[in-house]
């Protein structure tokens, strides 16, 4: 199925990326990654649980999973499918943050390509690796000479579980097999990781 297709169905896993139209910037400035992780706080986060996120210069990163239905706040009288409403909270949430980038730059129309894009987490390997790209993607693309100095990611955040967040760090810590396993997991190279073929499309 076209991965800009796949329905967000309650219980499962997916990757959800997106980038700039023709591959421009989204994030300006330091206070955008910021206002972008509230807008998704506020739209998206009563959907889905945050497993892993990394935002760049032209695109972002997310590994989430939808919640159950019984967790999800749907009218009774409601004609759309769940799946209908988390993909609209998604686009709520970036057609948010785009209103809001062109009223402070002076620019128009569309700041992201759309749909948005994304892809069935399946596998439990697949989910390992997936969380170490995600946070490794600065160092790829060459943002940063060491992955763990890019801000804008869930890494450190995983760590740090002094902090309040509304990442699932319990789980993903516990996944891994506690904070060292999860940073020498991170250390893993990644560079033939078969995502790179789907990022392409």
């Amino acid at each position: 199925m076209e991965i800009r297709k796949i329905p967000l169905e309650p219980g499962k896993f997916y990757h959800i990326y997106n980038r700039g139209i023709n591959k421009s910037q989204v994030f300006f400035e330091d206070k955008n990654y910021h206002f972008f992780l509230e807008k998704y706080a506020g739209y998206v986060y009563p959907w889905v649980k945050t497993y892993a996120y990394c935002l760049l210069g032209n695109h972002y990163h997310f590994l989430i999973q939808v919640r159950e239905e019984h967790e999800l706040s749907i009218s009774e009288n409601s004609d759309k499918s769940c799946s209908w409403h988390v993909s609209n909270a998604f686009s709520s949430f970036l057609q948010s943050y785009t209103r809001a980038m062109n009223k402070v730059y002076g620019r128009s129309g569309s700041l992201f390509e759309s749909p948005f894009k994304r892809i069935t987490v399946t596998d439990e390997s697949y989910f390992s690796r997936l969380v170490s790209y995600i946070h490794q993607n600065p160092q790829k693309h060459g943002i940063v000479e060491d992955f763990k100095d890019n801000p804008y990611s869930s890494y450190w955040s995983h760590l740090f579980t002094s902090k309040k967040s509304i990442l699932e760090r319990d789980y993903v810590l516990d996944w891994f097999g506690g904070d060292q396993s999860y940073r020498k997991f991170h250390k893993t190279d990644l560079s033939n990781f078969e995502l790179d073929l789907m990022l392409e499309d």
